[in-house]
């Protein structure tokens, strides 16, 4: 089971490539929701006012992907497209590409605008610090206080991680697992009567 993915770690703040007079800046952010689009957005429009076009594409997700990609006023897939194919190319995902264009007064046509939007995508991409994280798999521990001593020995044997804990007369952890690990979670308290254990959706 694939329980790995690419993303960025920090944004890269911007990148400059020109084309006969037009000038594309792009910008890269590491995102993991599609409602982080619009202030980043915004604020690149206050940033440059006198740009014509903020043409962007993102990816989010590990497991079903949701894409989508926006030409801004450009020709149909001649902006959004490519920027999303270059995100693609690095095999990433959690990611937003942004290309702001200030237009030069020379007319790149379709293949000139597509060349040059994937160019100022890759040149931002290969400026990008990119790192392989893990999917991870969260489940609830809820157990009384006197099976603490028995829940922790099997979570250090089995080197879990505790993202949380509520510890009182009825305790309550929640660990973390890299997902291809997560079926043998179950398992692991099986044997301690009265550890309820449930998986949690993210």
């Amino acid at each position: 089971m694939e329980d790995t993915y690419k993303t960025i770690s920090e944004v890269v703040p911007e990148t400059l490539y020109k084309e006969k007079n037009s000038k594309f800046l792009g910008y890269a952010y590491p995102i993991s929701a599609a409602d982080e689009l619009k202030p980043i957005i915004e604020s690149l429009k206050k940033q440059h006012p006198n740009a014509v076009h903020y043409c962007f594409a993102f990816r989010i997700g590990t497991g079903e992907i949701y894409e989508r990609a926006n030409d801004d006023g450009e020709p149909a897939n001649t902006a959004g497209a490519p920027i999303l194919g270059q995100i693609k190319s690095f095999d990433l995902t959690n990611v937003l590409v942004v290309v702001v264009r200030y237009y030069g007064g020379i007319k790149l046509g379709v293949g000139g605008l597509i060349a040059a939007y994937r160019k100022s995508a890759q040149i931002t991409l290969e400026e990008a610090s990119i790192e392989t994280r893990l999917v991870l798999s969260y489940f609830d521990l809820s157990f009384t206080y006197e099976l603490l001593n028995k829940v922790m020995r099997i979570i250090r044997e089995k080197q879990l991680t505790i993202e949380s804990q509520q510890m009182e007369m009825d305790c309550l952890l929640t660990l973390s697992v890299r997902k291809s690990e997560a079926e043998k979670i179950p398992d692991y308290f099986s044997g301690v009567n009265g550890v309820k254990v449930s998986a949690k959706t993210t």
